[in-house]
């Protein structure tokens, strides 16, 4: 499958539910992500795979010319609306990371949580960050770690997850410290720093029963498995999480990340 068509399917995958529930375990990141980036009034700003746009209103609200871009249109929707609900002005677009309908040096803060990571081209994506990003700007990046709670999560469901193309990067390699200095270190002066947020949630039931609605890979993936071996995958999902992030008030899901503070050389 061409990157072209898995961008497609992405697209669709991300907007699959109502993925504002899962921003919301997000809070913590999306703070020190704004706080590396100090917003103020009349900074140039644009949040890449910007979800349902929490980072984006955040910078708004402190006064920062703020876009949006996502790859997939019932997110962009969904973060259009909440602008408007909040009387918030945000350029909110559907485009795609790797190829940027935007002018070069456009921007003086880039930010992304969690986000362009997924684009499985890692190079086309990180010569956008450089083209876009006007000298002596600053981006701001947060990326799971392989080894961390995220990257065994996505361990714990390969099984049950389609097979990627051949040549389309891990996201988690945007997760080690060597990969993105080979990224964007002739680029951007970089500050990397690993950091944790931890989810708290009663069962691994009550994990499942978040994610499989409302988190795109993992109800995209459901959906499209058979009656047994989505049960398999629902078993395995909760066991994972009760035997492996069992705390005293219940699943404590630990998730190391990279933050990436970089200014443009």
């Amino acid at each position: 499958m061409a990157f072209e068509e898995l961008k497609q399917r992405q697209s669709a995958m991300w907007g699959n539910g109502p993925y504002q529930k899962i921003t919301e375990t997000l809070s913590d990141i999306q703070a020190l992500v704004i706080e590396s980036l100090h917003p103020q009034p009349g900074i140039r700003w644009l949040d890449l795979a910007c979800g349902t746009g929490a980072v984006a209103e955040l910078a708004a609200g402190a006064g920062a010319s703020v876009t949006g871009v996502d790859l997939a249109p019932a997110l962009i929707d969904t973060a259009k609306q909440r602008a408007q609900e909040q009387k918030l002005e945000i350029d909110y677009r559907v485009g795609d990371c790797e190829q940027l309908d935007l002018d070069a040096a456009a921007y003086d803060r880039v930010s992304s949580t969690c986000g362009i990571m997924f684009a499985p081209d890692h190079a086309a994506t990180a010569h956008e960050l450089a083209r876009v990003v006007a000298p002596g700007g600053r981006i701001a990046l947060a990326n799971w770690t392989p080894e961390g709670g995220v990257g065994q999560m996505f361990t714990m469901m390969g099984p049950f997850l389609p097979t990627p193309p051949p040549g389309a990067g891990s996201p988690f390699a945007w997760g080690r410290e060597e990969v993105v200095r080979q990224l964007l270190g002739s680029a951007f002066e970089l500050d990397i720093e690993e950091r944790v947020s931890t989810l708290n949630v009663p069962t691994g039931e009550d994990y499942w029963q978040l994610f499989s609605s409302s988190f795109g890979p993992t109800k995209t993936a459901a959906e499209a498995l058979d009656e047994d071996r989505r049960t398999q995958f629902h078993q395995t999902w909760v066991d994972f999480f009760d035997s492996s992030y069992r705390s005293d008030s219940g699943v404590s899901h630990t998730r190391e990340y990279l933050l990436v503070v970089g200014t443009r050389r």
